[in-house]
């Protein structure tokens, strides 16, 4: 292992994890200038010249191309971002923005989504800085703000504003993959090709306002709690697109168990093989819907003209518009649907150069270990970086723990990376570069 490498990566994580770069959802930004000037500073020390983007006050992002080996070559965007979910202290065993080094692992908000990447990357290039080295054809380096609010401050302004920065780009790196998950005791590792669309939707319900005494049929509450209702009891069936029945049926070989992937009771079985990564795997075999949050009223005895509610809808690729249209029918006349952000569905092939330079590098690093393609039920960056015709993928290696519930973390209490998984994968994704 290079200790310089792995070494930067705990320093780069722990200072990113400082700053407080909460993103609340809104035009207002906590820290991701902060942040942003913290990667500037490290790469003008290396002798580059990044840009910084700011559409809205604060909300900073960074770009710097690096010239590769081979010019002649497509360029790679490798991308995280900075910006991270709230996080309750008084619901937090630590600081969420302590990076506390305790029980083995880095404690703190972003941790794994996704300054632990962030690191790794920053650790990357400075080898490459400090040894004179290229990397095999360019790459274009970016740190995106308001990833977690959908990228409007951020990858979809850039892509729209300038695409010119991602000029003779054809492939992009970034989270969620890499990572190991036990199957049936057996560690394997999962490379995301394939990620699930995003609708935000807001439901806005209408009625008749008055007094909480009055018999009121046309209550706006009662409108909202009956759609919901039936939205949450809507069934969403299983459907496997390739990835999935790629990595369910290499799962099922893994656990010697038997697997047909047009029988939901067999993609069951293989998906509880997963253990503490199962809810994280199953949430990739169906179109899912999630409440998120309700208001309404603020009087206990009067009946409000309107009351809301917020979907979080991510549905597989190809099932937008009927997932779209099912929601609009199960909220009924009295209730509209309105769309508060959306993204495209993922999928790209689970074969080819790029994805054979991810297996080499994770061989390396654990040659006993298979590697399976599987599809992100979240969303990342990448579904910006499509409109220009670039092909995502998510590899940000950790080796973990068999008991550590790394998928569970995401925007979860006592968010954590364990320092050993951070320092191997630091080297892990410097060779996987160095191949790509």
């Amino acid at each position: 292992m290079d200790t310089s490498l792995a070494d930067d990566a705990v320093r780069f994580a722990r200072d990113l994890i400082r700053i407080d770069t909460t993103n609340t959802g809104d035009e207002r930004s906590v820290g991701e200038r902060r942040a942003a000037e913290y990667v500037v500073g490290l790469l003008q020390d290396w002798g580059l010249e990044p840009a910084c983007f700011e559409p809205a006050a604060n909300r900073t992002s960074v770009v710097v191309r690096l010239e590769g080996r081979d010019p002649a070559r497509p360029a790679l965007v490798l991308h995280g971002h900075l910006d991270v979910v709230p996080a309750n202290r008084a619901e937090w065993t630590a600081d969420p923005f302590g990076a506390e080094i305790r029980d083995g692992a880095i404690w703190g908000r972003g941790a794994v989504d996704m300054k632990d990447m962030d690191a790794m990357i920053l650790a990357a290039v400075g080898r490459w800085r400090r040894e004179g080295l290229k990397p095999p054809r360019d790459i274009i380096l970016c740190f995106f703000a308001d990833e977690e609010a959908g990228g409007r401050f951020g990858s979809d302004w850039l892509v729209q504003e300038h695409p010119e920065l991602f000029a003779g780009a054809t492939e992009a790196v970034s989270e969620v993959g890499g990572f190991s998950v036990e199957v049936a005791g057996r560690r394997a590792y999962l490379i995301q090709t394939a990620e699930k669309g995003i609708a935000w939707l807001r439901l806005v319900a209408r009625g008749t306002p008055g007094h909480g005494s009055a018999v009121n049929p046309d209550n706006a509450v009662r409108h909202l709690a009956e759609a919901l209702a039936r939205i949450a009891a809507e069934p969403w069936p299983t459907r496997l697109r390739p990835t999935m029945t790629a990595l369910l049926g290499g799962a099922a070989e893994l656990a010697g168990i038997a697997f047909d992937p047009a029988d939901p009771a067999s993609v069951a079985a293989v998906v509880e093989a997963f253990g503490p990564a199962k809810r994280f795997v199953g949430a990739s075999t169906a179109t899912g819907v999630n409440l998120t949050s309700l208001t309404a009223g603020d009087k206990v005895n009067v009946v409000p003209r309107t009351a809301e509610a917020t979907l979080d809808m991510r549905p597989l690729p190809d099932e937008f518009e009927a997932a779209r249209s099912a929601i609009t029918r199960l909220a009924g006349p009295a209730v509209a649907v309105e769309t508060i952000n959306q993204g495209i569905a993922l999928e790209a092939p689970a074969d080819g150069p790029l994805v054979d330079a991810m297996r080499a590098a994770l061989a390396a690093g654990d040659p006993q270990a298979p590697v399976l393609p599987y599809m992100l039920a979240g969303g990342t960056d990448g579904k910006a970086l499509a409109s220009l015709g670039i092909v995502s993928y998510g590899f940000a290696p950790l080796r973990l723990p068999p008991d550590f519930d790394f998928t569970a973390l995401f925007h979860g209490v006592d968010e954590r990376v364990p320092v050993e998984s951070l320092r191997w994968g630091a080297g892990v994704l410097a060779d996987f570069l160095d191949r790509a």
